[in-house]
């Protein structure tokens, strides 16, 4: 019962804070209510039993992307897009009508569908499958080579960055 009353409220304050992300003119301001939008997903994911990724939501989500959208922010100027929008008024009436069917589609999914029938009951399952342990052990044997294609990868794209990156300052 604990456990629900945590998901409504980290519900609640993730759905208040999306809807004040959205309506404030001051993009620094939506940004940081994205930031709280973050927090409550990262709570909504540790309820369902989901620890590892309520952790990533917060270190990758509020902690890197957010620093990253914050400098881009800063960069460009905010009250460009407000000329765009007055200057075209038919992208604003295109943008409500798109709200409109995705409000019209989270309507129906909350008032009118049914849940799936197929869900575990079990909840041992669900808390041992959503463990940093799990989740490392199942990388390290199970897809320990995909794991490593992707460093690989990674390696080799830092690497050719740097290297077009040193061509240009030299």
């Amino acid at each position: 019962m604990n456990l629900d009353c945590l998901f409504f409220v980290f519900g609640i304050v993730a759905a208040v804070t999306a809807v004040i992300m959205i309506t404030r003119s001051n993009p620094v301001i939506s940004a940081l209510f994205l930031v709280l939008n973050f927090a409550a997903l990262a709570g909504l994911y540790l309820t369902l039993n989901a620890q590892f990724i309520a952790v990533t939501q917060i270190i990758v989500y509020a902690g890197a992307i957010m620093v990253l959208f914050l400098f881009v922010l800063m960069l460009l100027r905010p009250e460009n897009e407000k000329k765009f929008l007055e200057l075209n008024p038919k992208i604003k009436i295109f943008a409500m009508v798109v709200a409109f069917v995705v409000f019209a589609q989270l309507a129906y999914i909350i008032f009118f569908a049914r849940p799936s029938q197929n869900i575990s009951k079990d909840l041992a399952k669900s808390v041992e499958a959503g463990t940093i342990e799990s989740i490392g052990r199942e990388l390290f044997t199970n897809y320990i080579v995909p794991f490593e294609a992707a460093g690989f990868l990674l390696l080799a794209a830092t690497i050719g960055a740097l290297v077009l990156a040193k061509k240009k300052f030299d």
